[in-house]
Order: C-alpha cells, then sequence, then structure tokens
C-alpha cells in the first residue's frame, strides 16, 4: 500500500506543469507565440507574473520569467500582430486573476 500511495505521488507531481517561460528573440525559437491583447475578455489567457519560480505551477496562468533558455519550460515569442500568435494573453494585477479564459489553447502550455 506505501508503494502505491509513492507511485502515486510521483505520478501526480508529473502532472503539475510549472510554467517558467522564456522569451526568445527570433520566432522560429518560440514553442508559442504570444499576442499581448488590450483587453482582458479578448485573452485566451490571463497571465499573472510571479516573482518565485516555486510560485509558477499547474497551468493556470502564472508565469516566471526565466533568465535563461534552458531553465524554462516553454519559450514564447511576442508576436506584433494578433493574427500571427497562437495564443493571447493579457497581463492581470493579481494572482487570483490569472486563468483560462479559453480552455481550447490549454494545450499549448502543457
Amino acid at each position: 500500500m506505501k508503494i502505491l500511495l509513492v507511485v502515486l505521488t510521483f505520478f501526480c507531481a508529473g502532472l503539475t506543469f510549472a510554467q517558467k517561460v522564456y522569451s526568445v528573440e527570433y520566432e522560429n525559437q518560440a514553442d508559442v507565440k504570444v499576442y499581448v491583447v488590450e483587453y482582458e475578455n479578448q485573452a485566451d489567457l490571463k497571465v499573472y507574473k510571479v516573482e518565485y519560480s516555486n510560485l509558477a505551477k499547474d497551468n493556470e496562468g502564472k508565469w516566471f520569467f526565466t533568465e535563461y533558455a534552458n531553465q524554462s519550460d516553454k519559450k514564447i515569442y511576442f508576436v506584433k500582430y494578433e493574427n500571427q500568435s497562437d495564443l493571447k494573453i493579457y497581463f492581470v494585477k493579481y494572482p487570483n486573476q490569472s486563468g483560462w479564459n479559453n480552455l481550447k489553447k490549454i494545450y499549448l502550455m502543457y
């Protein structure tokens, strides 16, 4: 029974996806192309920037921007035009405001 509990713990830990992102310089280096919208209701994802990497957990819009690409889970590129993007985001002021508006795009950040 203890072994089963340990296995389930590791399995569940693997399902939590940290949102450590790195902003790349060129579009072809990115996993996801991102456009920042002007209004919250236009966004697929509302993002809150956290100060520490351990606060960026799960796939709920809490992002930690890493200093180096190899520290990130996803590399993103900020595009100039909405139609060039894979994901539209809006930066929120408080952590409880973050989250998905469009669950069809949630796969992009796994």
